[in-house]
């Protein structure tokens, strides 16, 4: 691949569109009187999922870019959970009664931190206050190395069915680089434990581009994942972003793979798992055939969200806890970052939003291009345009960079239809920015 392709549109920091528009563009103008609307506003009927956000860990994870607070004690999450079940009622009483549920994810942070009855306390209050349908999906983020045995059993009683383990590499070298020593037998351990209590829907999660990692380290730790049998695997690039998130003035800038190097790597990744029977699952997902994800890819269903791609075709999403964002019915919606603020909130009895967005018909148009050029490699923008009582011509013209991505062969354009070709899949997220309105213009 040349150097020049690479460098022109493999940027880190060009937005993962999970959402859109993204975080950035959101503003306080949207608050917690706003959200409650939002909230009331909901038809009785229509499912909507949970984020649930469990901020705690034992340990810092230098790479990590998630707000997260580090504790050795309990006492501050037994505090937090008070909260959050105070918060969990307080929405409710804002949406129509009997919400039906059909997906809860629990995210961090490491949510399994908290102690097994608190977590089976917590999914009580859950289905108290919510009406969860029978295939509801539930999942939860581990981390192998606080994981127990007692936590694998109250996650089976609370009927967890999916479980999301961080692995990140398996090198040695690179764990001490990135502070984050976890072993093969801690990881084999908590998927056995998994396994055992019913719990067989297995995620993992790899990074690419962290410090001192190569081609081989990468392709190895893709190996011994494979082993261990996930039903799919999200590769992330490493986004080293020091001026935003201190932890990772930690990391040692000098031993950072570069763009070659990391296009290498994510590629290298690929055919391994490829190699294993996994599917490629937009940009960086990888899932063996029966699973949801390439069940909904294959029938064109794959959503991309908050928490990034989907089986669930529920375009609502309800978020409880610190930082946690959603989609309600006219936009997106995100609470108080700072646990102290948070709390306050809501034990004066007012919901937890911070910030937010109010879509606009265009940014819808521009979301599901957006959202399908992820999901699926290509896009009919003059149909979705049309579908949504646009001009086709006016959304391609303001995308200005498709000509220069379309002359580098990134892209192939007709009669308004886009496809990424195969080989510069991993540059899909420069072809969305292409349609992006809000995006800082400076040319590649």
């Amino acid at each position: 691949m040349q150097i020049s392709i690479l460098e022109k549109y493999y940027d880190a920091r060009l937005p993962w569109y999970t959402i859109y528009p993204t975080v950035p563009e959101f503003s306080a103008v949207v608050g917690a009187e706003t959200c409650g609307k939002w909230l009331r506003s909901l038809p009785a009927d229509g499912a909507v999922s949970l984020y649930l956000h469990i901020p705690f860990c034992r340990s810092m994870c230098w790479y990590c870019g998630f707000p997260t607070t580090f504790t050795r004690r309990n006492a501050p999450m037994f505090d937090y959970l008070a909260v959050l079940r105070e918060e969990i009622r307080l929405v409710a009483e804002q949406a129509p009664q009997s919400l039906p549920v059909s997906d809860v994810h629990f995210g961090g942070g490491t949510p399994t931190l908290i102690k097994p009855a608190e977590f089976l306390a917590l999914m009580d209050v859950l289905r108290l206050r919510f009406a969860f349908r029978k295939t509801a999906t539930i999942a939860v983020e581990i981390d192998p190395r606080t994981f127990t045995m007692e936590m694998a059993e109250a996650l089976g009683e609370a009927g967890v069915h999916r479980a999301s383990l961080g692995v990140q590499s398996f090198d040695p070298i690179v764990q001490k680089a990135i502070n984050r020593v976890q072993s093969e037998a801690q990881t084999a351990a908590a998927v056995e434990n998994l396994r055992q209590h019913g719990i067989d829907r297995i995620n993992f999660d790899l990074i690419f581009g962290l410090p001192h990692q190569t081609v081989q380290s990468c392709v190895q730790s893709a190996t011994t994942a494979v082993a261990l049998r996930p039903d799919r695997l999200a590769v992330f690039g490493y986004a080293h972003v020091p001026s935003y998130m201190k932890r990772q003035r930690l990391i040692d800038e000098a031993v950072l793979p570069d763009y070659a190097t990391r296009a290498e790597q994510a590629a290298a990744v690929a055919d391994t798992l490829v190699a294993a029977g996994y599917h490629p699952i937009g940009l960086d997902h990888f899932a063996l055939p029966h699973d949801e994800l390439s069940l909904a890819q294959k029938n064109g269903r794959l959503r991309r969200n908050s928490l990034g791609y989907s089986a669930d075709s529920c375009s609502t999403v309800i978020p409880l806890g610190t930082s946690a964002i959603g989609r309600l019915g006219d936009g997106y919606v995100q609470n108080e970052v700072v646990r102290g603020s948070y709390r306050e909130h809501i034990r004066a009895g007012r919901l937890a939003t911070s910030k937010g967005y109010r879509l606009t018909s265009e940014d819808r148009v521009r979301a599901a291009i957006i959202e399908r050029l992820m999901c699926d490699m290509e896009a009919d923008v003059s149909a979705i345009c049309t579908a949504h009582g646009f001009d086709p011509i006016s959304i391609l013209d303001s995308a200005e960079r498709l000509a220069m991505l379309a002359e580098d062969g990134i892209v192939h354009i007709q009669n308004g239809f886009i496809r990424v070709r195969h080989e510069h899949r991993f540059m899909v997220r420069a072809v969305a920015a292409a349609f992006d309105a809000y995006l800082d213009r400076k040319p590649y």
